[in-house]
């Protein structure tokens, strides 16, 4: 095949492109010390070059680049007096992190070697001393240790793999089987710390300093036998690392691997000595682009670095960034037993091979809402936010929610409300589907409440006991319109949304398998519009720092039922592009304008998170405030009237029941009954 003039030219300027190319596949993971990282690279780059995938790590490439080159410039425009006072700020912050050390626990971390593919190698013998992985051509979920040394890696393309290592065997996931053995592990771990945490299904942190104390051994002796009983329990192996801090446990647990461990002494002198050579990246919370950045920009290689640079990283950075970089190189880390957290939220995806075939993208949905059923169902748990996860061949990533009226946990009903969103991104060549539940029932033992149901008292002051909601939505049907879906976009996709009509799965999975969405569970009147629509306004209100204008469509609303215009285009499509809200979430395209936290694009999943988290907390705190809303000048002047008159009836009522000595209404009677309780 003849290469472009543009590709001769880049070939002869730089003969050796992929060392330009910087992917997670070279970065050596246990069981790769020997491997030929500038051999892995050059095949990464033959194989991905021109591909979607190749794409979209130049454009985050160039962003890194662009960061790297902005933090420059701003510490060469840093003057020594500046420096200086920054040199201050960074010797009393380590003087005050350094007195939160706490040598006194003991915490070990566990984790299965290579989990997938040992049970699958358990399971079937035949693969014992051959280079297999889990996973498919697609994408590789994990390898074993013989496979490890071709160069092949967890996350890696099965393609990619297979050119690294012509005899590699596939074998395909079983979830199933992984959690059974992932069960007898933690039975293990629960002998030794009933409260372990566990961070997946192939590892866990655990406070062993009681047990140590009760039966009077070290931590040498702990690991020696917690690995022990799991083998003899699961016929598995494990690595653990002992250390005073999780953060150092989960380091030395890496470095003896497979079927090793390492105890870092409960000694000051020692973790510095441990902690002054080791490379930045072992650090958990470090990846490819803080390891570039640091490195690039600040010279900073080992975690001792830190401490030397502690200047430069306080000027540069927010000051909870610099306390991590600084208790990093000090060798801090939590140390005290997490409260138990109600969880937030709970989510399923699957990555596969890109796809536009519809009735295999319903197909996967399904699966996946049986999958997020089952473990919400496991948990207990019903929620009302709904959010699907899409990746596209181009790795872009979108994501929509929808807030419902009903608690959901069937996997009949999270299919419902999942692919209505999903027709609305249809069509689209799609390579990974996910599904989030948020906003859970706040006591899963009781019964959980209608959030539709309003409290008597609320029932009684509101005004509305008598009024009526009518409108021209007040169902699902065959026409979805999509002013109840929330737009949730992270990425520079523009989303174009429009408007649904019936289903035509195509697929026997799911022709007729959807029951009529004209439900009590999918009933969406014009309030619950509204709420959804005030929701987005404020949140762009919020970021963007103007008035937001609101306007009552005529006609829409009844009742005292604030109805909000969206800007909607002349072919009945969302006008708001994922672009567009996402400049106002992230101030120069990393940092949160809420909370201060920085992420930069890279960190697809996290900024999911990070954007759920407080669409979720703005949510939570709209149902739990008054019935206010952000309103039009006109609206705020007439609702105050309102009030004010509401206000000065009451009192007078008050006053005239408090003189006649009778009897009271029943809101204030349930009010002071409240009180007295």
């Amino acid at each position: 095949m003849e290469r472009s003039d543009g590709e001769c030219a880049s070939s002869s300027e730089n003969p050796r492109p992929w060392q330009s190319y910087h992917t997670v596949y070279t970065n050596a993971k246990a069981g790769m010390d020997g491997v030929d990282k500038e051999k892995v690279q050059k095949v990464v780059y033959e194989m991905s070059k021109g591909s979607k995938y190749f794409e979209n790590e130049e454009r985050k490439e160039a962003f890194i680049q662009q960061k790297i080159e902005h933090m420059r410039a701003r510490c060469a425009k840093l003057t020594s007096p500046v420096i200086s006072h920054y040199q201050k700020v960074a010797d009393k912050r380590i003087l005050e992190l350094e007195a939160t050390r706490d040598l006194s626990r003991s915490w070990l971390h566990v984790d299965m070697d290579a989990f997938y593919a040992a049970v699958e190698t358990l399971s079937n013998p035949s693969l014992k001393g051959k280079p297999m992985a889990v996973g498919t051509m697609s994408m590789i979920c994990t390898a074993n240790y013989e496979a490890r040394r071709f160069g092949v890696r967890a996350a890696m393309p099965g393609f990619i793999a297979r050119k690294l290592c012509p005899e590699l065997i596939f074998v395909p996931t079983d979830f199933t089987k992984y959690t059974y053995y992932s069960d007898l592990t933690r039975k293990v771990f629960h002998k030794y710390d009933p409260n372990f945490m566990a961070a997946s299904l192939d590892e866990a942190y655990l406070d062993i300093t009681e047990v140590c104390r009760e039966r009077g051994i070290s931590g040498i002796e702990i690991a020696e036998e917690l690995r022990t009983s799991v083998y003899e329990e699961a016929g598995l192996t494990c690595s653990a690392g002992v250390a005073p801090n999780r953060l150092l446990a989960k380091v030395c647990s890496d470095i003896n691997k497979p079927n090793g461990q390492f105890v870092l002494p409960n000694d000051r002198m020692a973790v510095m000595t441990f902690i002054s050579s080791l490379p930045i990246r072992k650090i958990g919370g470090i990846g490819k682009v803080t390891e570039h950045i640091l490195r690039d920009v600040f010279g900073i290689n080992t975690c001792e670095e830190m401490l030397q640079k502690g200047s430069l990283l306080c000027a540069v950075f927010s000051h909870s960034t610099a306390d991590f970089f600084l208790s990093v190189g000090l060798g801090l880390g939590s140390t005290n037993t997490p409260q138990a957290r109600f969880r937030k939220s709970i989510s399923s995806e699957r990555t596969f091979s890109a796809t536009e075939d519809k009735a295999l993208l319903y197909r996967k949905l399904a699966e996946i809402a049986e999958m997020l059923s089952a473990d919400m169902q496991k948990e207990g748990l019903r929620g009302r936010t709904l959010t699907l996860k899409l990746k596209t061949a181009s790795f872009e990533v979108r994501t929509r929610a929808v807030t419902l009226q009903k608690y959901i946990s069937s996997s009949e009903d999270i299919l419902k409300h999942a692919s209505v969103l999903l027709k609305a991104e249809l069509p689209v060549s799609l390579r990974l589907i996910g599904l989030r539940v948020t906003q859970f029932n706040e006591d899963k033992v009781r019964a959980p409440s209608d959030p539709t149901q309003k409290t008597l008292t609320n029932f009684m002051t509101s005004g509305h006991a008598s009024k009526k909601i009518v409108g021209d939505q007040n169902s699902l049907g065959s026409d979805i319109n999509d002013d109840y879906l929330i737009d949730d976009k992270e990425t520079s996709v523009s989303l174009d949304v429009s408007e649904t009509n019936n289903y035509e799965f195509g697929d026997p999975v799911c022709d007729n398998s959807l029951p009529d969405l004209n439900d009590e569970n999918c009933s969406f009147s014009n309030k619950i519009s509204e709420v959804e629509k005030i929701h987005e306004n404020e949140v762009s209100q919020l970021l963007e720092g103007n008035s937001l204008v609101l306007r009552q469509e005529e006609g829409s609303c009844c009742d005292g039922v604030e109805e909000v215009d969206k800007d909607i285009t002349p072919d009945n499509k969302v006008g708001t592009s994922s672009n567009q809200k996402d400049q106002f979430i992230w101030l120069d395209d990393y940092k949160c304008s809420l909370c201060g936290t920085e992420m930069p694009p890279s960190f697809i999943e996290e900024r999911q998170e990070h954007s759920d988290f407080h669409l979720a907390e703005r949510l939570q705190k709209e149902e739990s405030g008054s019935d206010l809303r952000i309103l039009t000048h006109r609206e705020r002047c007439v609702r105050t009237q309102r009030d004010h008159i509401a206000s000065h009836r009451k009192r007078k009522k008050q006053k005239l029941f408090e003189k006649e000595g009778t009897h009271i209404p029943i809101d204030m009677f349930f009010a002071k009954r409240n009180r007295n309780f």
